[in-house]
Order: C-alpha cells, then sequence, then structure tokens
C-alpha cells in the first residue's frame, strides 16, 4: 500500500490536486466555471506537474480524455462545473462506458446546505449520471476528498474499465483538512477481477484441439488486459484465423497472415460468413454486440461457443455458450495456450484469404463502374495506410469514413484505433485526436472525419491551436450525413430526408485557427496531397471531395444473418 510520507495541513480543493498527482496524473482536460474554481485556484499552484488543457466545451474535455485514454491504456480525467458544465458531460460517459474506457471526472457542485433548493447552476448530478456511469459519488466533507478518488481511480481502471463521476460541493473544497493519501487496491463488495477456473479452460481446450473449422473473434477486450503478445502466441500455436470487431482492431496485427479481417454489419465477408460454418467459435473480451451478430437466431449455431470475458454479464447474455471462461484475457490465454496443441489450419485459412480476394474485386469493379475516376473514400483511406504502414494512431467519428476506415486502414499498432463504437457518437473524433496526440506526442496521430459529424464540435480546433497540439485532419466531404443518407437509399426508396447538409470553407476556416491546411478534389492530387498532410510538423487538415453517394459494402442489413451479407 503506498501512502504519502507526511500529513499535510491543507485545503478540500489542494487535496484534490494532491490526490491526483499521488495517482500519476499529469493531464486534466477541463473547462472552469463557479462551482469547481476553488479547484481550479488549487491547480494553479502545481501547473509545473500537472498539465491542464483548456477545451471549448465539456463534451470535448470528456471526449479528450477518451482519446488519450484509449490509446495510452491510462485513465483520462475531466473538470467541469456544476449543472450545464456537468450535463455536457453525459454523453461522453454513455460513450465511455459502453465502450470500457476509464475515464474521472470531477465536477464541482454547489454549497451542500444549497442541495435540492435549485439554486443557481445546481443539478441533480447524481441521478442523472448514475445510468452513465460504472461508480459515481458525491462529497460534501472535504476529509473524504482523498479517500473517495483513490477509490475512484481504482474502479475506473480494474476489471472492466469504465467511467468514474465524483460530484464536490463548494464548501467541501473551501474546508481545512489534513492531507493525507492511501491508493486504493480493493473494495468491499468489488471483485475487479474474477478468479480463473482451471476446469473452464481445459473444456476450451478439448473443444479448440479437436476443431476443422475453428475461428477466433477478438474484441477489444484484449487489448484493455494487455493480452497482445498472449494472443499472437496462441494464434501463432493453434492456427486459429483471427477476426476482430471493431473496437478489437489493432490487438491483433493486420499484416500477420492469419489475420482475416473484420466481424460486424460492415465487416469483411469472409468472416461474417464463416461464423455460420467454423465448428468452434472463440470470442475474446467482446460482447456480441447486434452489430456483430446480425439475427442472433441464425448466428453461430453449428458451432461449439468459447466466451472468454472479464465480466460475468456478458456471459450467455446474447449468444448462448458451451464453454465459458469468466477471467481476465491475459490470464486466460496463456493458461490456454499452454494447454492447446500446436496445429495448422492452411485449408481452412486459404478460404478466408480468398474470399478477401474475390471481395476486393468485387468491390473495385463496382466502385469503378458507378464512380469512374472519382475521389473515393476507399481510396483516401487505402493509400493513409500504405504512406503511414499501418502505424498511425487513427481517430475516426461515426459514419460511413468510420467503416470505411476500419475496412481499409491496416491497423498492425495496438491502440492505434480510436472510435465511438457502442454509443456512435458523432462529434467524437476530433476532441478524441486531441486527448490520443497528448498521450502520444511521438506518434502520427490522425483524425478521420465525416463532414456532418466534425461540425458538431469543431470548436475544440480552438484547443489545438491554444496548446499547439499537431493532430492531423482528415475531412471525407460527400456533402451528406452519409451513412444515414445510404440507409435512405437502400431502404427508404432514396427519399433523403434532411441528409443533404451544407458546410463552411473547411480550409479557411482552420486557417482562422492558425491551423494550414488544403482541398483536394481530384484523384490525381491526391498523392502530392498526403504527403505534405503527412510531412508537416505542426497539425493540419485536408479537406477531401469524395463521391456524394458513394456506400459502404459489405453489409449486413438489419434483421439478416450474418451469412446474408450484400456485396451491393
Amino acid at each position: 500500500m503506498e501512502t504519502t510520507v507526511l500529513t499535510v495541513k491543507t485545503t478540500g480543493s489542494d487535496a484534490v490536486i494532491r490526490s491526483l498527482k499521488a495517482e500519476g496524473v499529469t493531464t486534466i482536460f477541463g473547462y472552469p466555471g463557479g462551482a469547481i474554481m476553488p479547484i481550479y485556484d488549487a491547480l494553479f499552484h502545481h501547473l509545473e506537474e500537472v498539465n491542464h488543457i483548456l477545451v471549448r466545451h465539456e463534451q470535448g474535455a470528456i471526449h479528450a480524455a477518451q482519446g488519450y485514454a484509449r490509446s495510452s491504456g491510462k485513465t483520462g480525467v475531466v473538470f467541469s462545473t456544476s449543472g450545464p458544465g456537468a450535463t455536457n458531460l453525459i454523453t461522453g460517459l454513455a460513450d465511455a462506458l459502453i465502450d470500457s474506457t476509464p475515464v474521472v471526472c470531477i465536477t464541482g457542485q454547489v454549497a451542500s446546505h444549497l442541495l435540492g433548493t435549485d439554486a443557481f447552476q445546481e443539478s441533480d448530478v447524481m441521478g442523472i449520471t448514475m445510468p452513465v456511469t460504472k461508480w459515481n459519488c458525491q462529497v460534501t466533507k472535504a476529509k473524504d476528498i482523498a479517500p473517495t478518488l483513490t477509490k475512484a481511480f481504482y474502479i475506473a481502471s480494474s476489471g472492466r474499465p469504465g467511467p468514474v463521476l465524483v460530484d464536490i460541493t463548494k464548501d467541501a473544497q473551501f474546508e481545512a483538512i489534513d492531507f493525507h493519501y492511501e491508493k486504493c487496491n480493493s473494495v468491499r463488495s468489488y471483485q475487479s477481477k474474477p478468479k480463473l477456473k482451471l476446469e473452464q479452460v481445459q473444456e476450451a481446450a478439448s473443444l479448440l484441439n479437436v476443431a476443422k473449422k475453428p475461428l477466433m473473434l477478438v474484441g477489444q477486450g484484449v487489448m484493455l488486459s494487455s493480452a497482445e503478445n498472449e494472443l499472437l502466441t496462441f494464434a501463432e500455436k493453434t492456427g486459429i484465423p483471427v477476426a476482430s470487431t471493431l473496437l478489437g482492431l489493432g490487438a491483433f496485427p493486420a499484416n500477420n497472415p492469419l489475420f482475416v479481417g473484420m466481424v460486424g454489419m460492415h465487416g469483411n465477408f469472409a468472416p461474417n460468413v464463416k461464423t455460420n460454418e467454423c465448428d468452434v467459435l472463440l470470442a475474446i473480451g467482446m460482447r456480441f454486440d447486434d452489430r456483430v451478430t446480425g439475427d442472433v437466431t441464425r448466428y453461430a449455431r453449428q458451432a461449439k461457443v468459447i466466451h472468454i470475458d472479464i465480466d460475468a454479464a456478458e456471459i450467455n447474455k446474447i449468444i448462448k455458450v458451451d464453454a465459458p471462461i469468466l477471467a481476465d484475457a491475459k490470464e486466460a490465454l496463456s493458461v490456454l495456450t499452454n494447454l492447446t496443441e500446436n496445429r495448422t489450419h492452411s485449408k481452412w485459412l486459404n478460404e478466408f484469404h480468398q474470399a478477401k480476394k474475390e471481395e476486393l474485386q468485387v468491390l473495385s469493379t463496382n466502385r469503378k463502374k458507378y464512380f469512374p475516376d472519382e475521389l473515393r473514400m476507399d481510396l483516401v483511406i487505402d493509400l493513409l495506410s500504405q504512406k503511414t504502414n499501418g502505424n498511425a494512431v487513427v481517430v475516426t467519428d461515426v459514419g460511413q469514413h468510420q467503416m470505411m476506415t476500419a475496412q481499409f486502414y491496416q491497423y498492425n499498432q495496438t491502440k492505434s484505433n480510436v472510435t465511438s463504437g457502442g454509443l456512435g457518437t458523432m462529434g467524437f473524433a476530433l476532441p478524441a485526436a486531441v486527448g490520443a496526440k497528448i498521450a502520444n506526442p511521438e506518434k502520427q496521430v490522425v483524425a478521420i472525419i465525416g463532414d456532418g459529424g466534425f461540425q458538431m464540435t469543431l470548436q475544440e480546433l480552438g484547443t489545438m491551436m491554444q496548446n499547439n497540439i499537431g493532430v492531423k485532419i482528415i475531412i471525407l466531404n460527400n456533402g451528406y450525413l452519409g451513412m444515414v443518407r445510404q440507409w435512405q437509399q437502400l431502404f427508404f426508396e432514396k427519399r433523403y430526408s434532411f441528409t443533404d447538409i451544407q458546410s463552411p470553407d473547411f480550409v479557411a476556416l482552420a486557417a482562422s485557427y492558425n491551423i494550414k491546411g488544403q482541398k483536394v478534389e481530384r484523384l490525381e492530387d491526391l498523392n502530392k496531397a498526403l504527403d505534405k498532410f503527412l510531412n508537416t510538423e505542426n497539425a493540419y487538415l485536408l479537406e477531401v471531395k469524395v463521391s456524394r453517394e458513394d456506400n459502404v459494402f459489405p453489409m449486413v442489413p438489419t434483421g439478416a444473418s450474418v451469412a446474408e451479407i450484400r456485396m451491393q
């Protein structure tokens, strides 16, 4: 147990900053206001050790903290004031909860004697945030600040990570206390990591050792448990083809021959179809989201299903499991590797690779037929992937560009795919990229955004300008809310109801924030433009005018089986 050496006489607000420093926090994303002003005053005296990033909107703060956490494995930290400041965090909290992102949000609150009186900028933060946090707590006494914050960090980062919110009343911030800090290593009634049961792993190993057509589905849980090396060792020993969920991209290198693509509504043809052909399906750190399964009554009915997950609530929640392993993925894979045999499945694996070639051929032929010599999203992403060797940290918003990036960017590094998965939050990418760049200043961080999503949080260009944050931004501009328009085309007889969107001059807009940029409208200009984009030292915005009505395929229509995936 780690304890500060001396007890210090201080205030509640100073105790907040000292607690954060004890947790190793070096970066805070936030926006000041009346109810959190004492904490900001305390922070003023610790700026040599703690960096604060002033965002332009509280939603930007929490998305930046998410990007920081997702790309670094650390816990993101957010400051916000009461009332509207706190309620502006809700979307990010919900996003972080469903995508298992460790974030600690500290909100100021009106004085304790004013709680429940409808005081100025008071809101029921506990009631509002309870459904969208892993844990929340209101502190009304300064003596409870340090114990609550260490508990918050432990809960946020342990087990299945998630967002935690601590609401601190203003009188608690002013109150004098004797401060000391003890790190939390356990919480009563909270089991962060279930104990691995050997018999569960043995049962799974026995299924895998006789499987003729096994398939592995890898989710973000692999990265959350730092099990990337264990996954690689296990896959190469067993020879099992590896497919990924959207959030699992990067957990297994895309350039490894065992990698067969992404599953899901806009995943690759082979892993989707062959989910309904495999005899053993091994799912690791993923939750069988509806976008992955399609019609659950026709999902992998022929297969024995093994599910490794740290969260008991996910086992048998969507898909009936034959061999559950309730455990941390890193521990489970280590033991499973020792119990499985050295095998190859070359004929089965080759079926995936052959199907992938056919998929690319069909898609390329269709796109050339309908959009000859036009700039297309897939061409932009494919070229970007080649020029970065699949090693950039890529942050995407939500929509067609997100799915195109997932399909065509070859993620070869862990924690390099930062996107809003479960909630599908438009406006996520720009602030999340800010956080990712601060966490990884030495890496190339590229935000790929649609023209619609960009306009939801474009004010964070001001955050980039003020803090000289070198994020590279690609706006794939088709003049539509593209994914909604695609559905309107396919399922609503081309009634494009309010999906045509007009945009400002994005390059001029960036220039007003002292960010250089360029617009590309011709295919022949793309190569040089991407070179300049990547080689510019500071932030850069590249707007690419892409085909207006290009669609994302493959696609599993809503309610269809994964085997009914469409190529056009």
